[in-house]
């Protein structure tokens, strides 16, 4: 069936169809960034796992399948619903900064820059995310969970659009190294769509971790544990740091032994009937909450989706918040992140009171005033033009029994090296961190940068009501308060609120070194065009993007029919995105 969005309560005409009905199922949906990673987490499903199997195995599948765009050992933030107990938790999935980290050797050496390099490793994060979530909530193996990234490894696949393109956009940059090219460029060029991408070096290290995990023998924890070991304190773990140390990195067999991600509740806040939950201020996802507390207030129905009224409201209300992210968001183990007060329904409403409706703000708005903080002033250069800053990919899963797994895993291969042999580039997250002192996510010995990837979910009436996430750097939390009132308030199906067209401002510094600003950038999806000149009226600069634009994200989400209990997933053919349920 097609849908014509015309005809949907509160839409603007934009004269689209949707271009794929929502997948629903009964029992069980999974909608990733890859078919093949989607179908990797529906054989786990169909084998009997859970969310928590199936999103493991999806998650590392996706480390394979898009290697430009996330590492296979990188970060791998996880948020989930416990439907026996009720309860979300989040799995942090970020490394940290080595122990011995110079935290004044940019200033001092490379007069404040962030060079390409091993100088931007944090420790690796995934593997302990996706071990420790198998072992708390799983009931798989690791070697299990982990089959079809070592078959994608081993035999390869079809190279995909979106990957041959960032290759072919940036090949010097997938080459800068060796060992990078021979991953990315084996043949001397970028692959081309259809040619068979291996990567045997990655297979291998796959199959020790698999190995590793049936010699410990014992019980299926054990199993697990000898999987963490020999990443992070055996074999794989001293080939790491014999590369380290010969290229002067700063990562230590101590950084490594000492790592484990955090487990912790997640921030949350309410819209209407929802309770929406995020990750913690080590990532961006609690400025998602920001958004949608300044807005509960308003008839966003009335103004209309996409109408100039709402792409303005919206917009204004987004800036608001990306000033409170980068005048407090950190690590909040080292820096007095106050949560308390940025999440409350008061706060979000004196800065609701700043948005004029007649003028945009032509900057970044100040941050909110916090009576016990000195938020941090903001120095961004702007940039020219649209910075090309690295991406990620997106999961998530809802299975029989209710439970909900949402990830976002990240890092690509482009900053720094390939480790020979390994097939994998430790985590270059660290180039997310600022090198400003005074900043509240400055580089600091065990100091975790301050993330994009931010996955999330909802529940409704104390029932898990959606999964849902994204790719897509600072254009995630973006992309995903446009989906969640897509469906929240405009009655969208998934797979429609995915496809609506989007837009997005850039009009704060860039979470990415050189953290660069676009002061009043407005960027619309071409089929909004025809509110530029409204928009533009009320000072926003004006960039439109082609249809279905890649770097709009790729939104994957499932929601769940209250009166069915049925599973309706969607994804997003801005990408390789796709769903399945049954």
């Amino acid at each position: 069936m097609i849908h014509d969005l015309e005809t949907l309560p509160g839409t603007q005409a934009t004269g689209r169809k949707s271009y794929r009905p929502p997948i629903v199922g009964r029992d069980v949906a999974a909608s990733t960034g890859h078919p093949l990673a989607t179908l990797a987490a529906m054989r786990i499903l169909d084998s009997g796992g859970n969310a928590v199997d199936a999103g493991v195995a999806a998650g590392m599948a996706l480390g394979v399948l898009q290697p430009d765009i996330v590492g296979f050992t990188g970060v791998a933030p996880i948020i989930l619903y416990l439907a026996k107990e009720k309860k979300v938790i989040s799995i942090s999935g970020l490394g940290r900064w080595p122990k011995r980290t110079d935290a004044d050797y940019f200033r001092r050496e490379t007069n404040g820059e962030l060079p390409l390099g091993v100088l931007r490793t944090v420790v690796p994060a995934s593997i302990d995310a996706w071990v420790t979530a198998l072992a708390k909530y799983g009931t798989k193996t690791f070697g299990e969970t982990a089959q079809a990234a070592y078959d994608l490894a081993e035999r390869g696949f079809p190279a995909h659009a979106l990957l041959c393109q960032t290759i072919s956009d940036e090949p010097t940059e997938f080459s800068h190294w060796p060992t990078n090219a021979e991953v990315f460029m084996p043949k001397g060029r970028p692959p081309m769509v259809g040619e068979v991408f291996r990567q045997p070096d990655l297979a291998r290290t796959i199959a020790r971790l698999i190995a590793a995990e049936k010699a410990a023998g014992g019980s299926r924890i054990a199993g697990l544990e000898a999987v963490r070991k020999c990443f992070y304190e055996g074999e794989i773990a001293q080939d790491i740091l014999s590369f380290y140390e010969r290229e002067g990195g700063w990562l230590s067999a101590e950084d490594m032994r000492d790592f484990h991600v955090g487990i912790e509740d997640a921030p949350s806040t309410t819209f209407g009937a929802y309770q929406v939950y995020s990750c913690g201020a080590w990532c961006q996802g609690p400025v998602l909450l920001e958004f949608l507390n300044m807005l509960e207030n308003d008839d966003l129905r009335r103004l209309g989706c996409n109408s100039p009224d709402y792409i303005h409201l919206v917009t204004e209300v987004m800036k608001l918040g990306f000033a409170d992210r980068e005048a407090y968001f950190g690590d909040p183990e080292f820096v007095d992140v106050p949560m308390d007060v940025l999440l409350s329904k008061s706060y979000a409403q004196e800065r609701r009171r700043a948005v004029s409706m007649d003028r945009a703000f032509p900057d970044m708005p100040p941050p909110g005033h916090i009576a016990r903080l000195s938020p941090h002033a903001s120095k961004a250069k702007e940039r020219p033009s649209e910075d090309r800053a690295r991406d990620t990919t997106y999961l998530c899963v809802i299975d029989k029994d209710g439970n909900g797994f949402s990830a976002t895993p990240s890092d690509g291969y482009s900053t720094t090296p390939v480790i020979p042999g390994l097939g994998f580039a430790a985590s270059d997250r660290g180039t997310q961190s600022r090198v400003q002192a005074d900043h509240p996510s400055t580089i600091a010995p065990w100091r975790r940068p301050r993330l994009t990837p931010n996955p999330a979910l909802a529940l409704k009436d104390g029932k898990l009501a959606m999964v849902f996430g994204t790719p897509g750097g600072d254009v995630q939390c973006q992309a995903m308060l446009q989906f969640f009132l897509n469906v929240t308030t405009f009655g969208m199906d998934a797979q429609q609120a995915i496809e609506t067209p989007r837009f997005f401002t850039s009009s704060f510094p860039s979470s990415f070194y050189p953290h660069h600003s676009e002061p009043g950038m407005l960027r619309l999806e071409h089929a909004l065009h025809h509110t530029a000149d409204a928009l533009s009226s009320r000072g926003h600069r004006i960039g439109i993007w082609p249809a279905l634009h890649w770097r709009a994200g790729g939104v994957c989400g499932i929601t769940v029919e209250a009166a069915t209990n049925y599973r309706s997933a969607g994804a997003d053919p801005r990408r390789e995105c796709y769903a399945m349920a049954w």
